[in-house]
C-alpha cells in the first residue's frame, strides 16, 4: 500500500499533524489528511465499487461478467476479489454495524442476505480461510466459487447485459461518493482526493483519480449520468447539492476549489 491516510480529529493539532506527516514520508509513503467520518475516506469509497458487485450479483449477473468488466473499467481487480482480499466477514460486520448505528434504510437488505450467507451459512470469509466468492487451492490459481449460482433468485443472459452501464455504474458510485465526502469537508483538497483514489484502492488511473473523472466528463454530463442510474437502480446514485450546484454554474471540482497556484500550473 503506498498510501497512508491521516485521520485529522476535533483536537488534533498542527504539531500532531506535522509528526504524522514526517513518520509518512519517512517510511516513503504518500500521505493524504481527511477529516473524521465513519468510514473516513478511502474506505468509505471502496465499500462503494464492493457493494455495488454485491448487488450485480444478486440481481443475476454473472459473477465472471462483474469481475472482468471490473477490470475492463479500469480498477486493478473485481468488486469480489476486493472483497475477498479484504476479508468479506469484515463486510458482513461493518454492515451490521451500520444497520445498528444507522439503521435499516442505511444498508440494502440485497447485500445484507448475500453476505449473511456467505458468512454465517457458508463460513465464506475470503481469502484469509481459503474461500470467499473464490476458491483458493494450496496450488494454482483462484477460481470463482461455484456455489454463487446457487445464490442468486434470477440469472440474467450475458448476451441481454448492458456492459456499458455496469462499467458506468462501478466508478460512477466512486465517484458521487467521493464527491459527498468533498460536500461533507471529510476531503479538504481536491489533489489529496484524487492522489487519495488512485494510490488507495486504484481508481482507474487514466482518469486521474475520482474528481478529476467527474471534472473531465463534465460536471452537468456526470449530474445526467447520475440522475439515469438513479432512475434506474436507485437512491444511492443521486447526485448530491455540490454536484447539482457545480452543474448549474458550469464549474468543475479544480475550477472552483483548487489554489490559484494550482489553476496557473493548469
Amino acid at each position: 500500500m503506498m498510501l497512508v491516510e491521516i485521520i485529522m480529529g476535533k483536537q488534533t493539532g498542527d504539531e500532531a499533524l506535522a509528526m504524522a506527516l514526517d513518520f509518512v514520508r519517512a517510511i516513503r509513503k504518500t500521505p493524504i489528511v481527511v477529516n473524521d467520518s465513519r468510514g473516513f475516506y478511502t474506505s468509505r469509497v471502496v465499500g462503494t465499487y464492493i457493494r455495488e458487485g454485491h448487488l450485480m450479483l444478486m440481481e443475476g449477473v454473472p459473477a465472471a461478467m462483474i469481475e472482468n468488466l471490473g477490470r475492463i473499467a479500469g480498477m486493478p481487480v473485481g468488486p469480489l476479489s476486493l472483497n475477498d482480499e479484504v476479508a468479506v466477514d469484515l463486510a458482513w460486520k461493518i454492515l451490521k454495524a451500520t444497520e445498528i448505528d444507522l439503521g435499516s434504510d442505511a444498508i440494502d437488505p440485497r447485500q445484507k442476505a448475500l453476505l449473511q450467507a456467505m458468512v454465517e451459512k457458508h463460513g465464506r470469509l475470503g481469502r484469509k480461510n481459503g474461500k470467499g466468492f473464490y476458491d483458493y487451492p494450496e496450488k494454482g490459481q483462484k477460481t470463482l466459487w461455484p456455489g454463487l449460482a446457487d445464490l442468486q433468485q434470477t440469472t440474467l443472459d450475458p448476451d441481454i447485459i448492458d456492459v456499458e452501464e455496469l462499467k458506468q455504474r462501478m466508478l460512477v458510485i466512486q465517484a458521487l461518493e467521493t464527491a459527498r465526502c468533498f460536500e461533507e469537508g471529510v476531503l479538504t483538497d481536491v489533489r489529496e482526493a484524487d492522489v487519495g483514489s488512485i494510490l488507495g484502492f486504484g481508481f482507474a488511473p487514466f482518469t486521474g483519480g475520482t474528481l478529476s473523472y467527474i471534472d473531465f466528463m463534465g460536471v452537468k454530463t456526470f449530474v445526467s449520468l447520475c440522475e439515469a442510474l438513479e432512475k434506474k437502480c436507485g437512491a444511492r446514485f443521486a447526485p448530491n447539492a455540490l454536484l447539482r450546484d457545480l452543474a448549474a454554474k458550469g464549474e468543475t471540482f479544480y475550477g472552483r476549489f483548487a489554489s490559484g497556484a494550482e489553476k496557473a500550473a493548469a
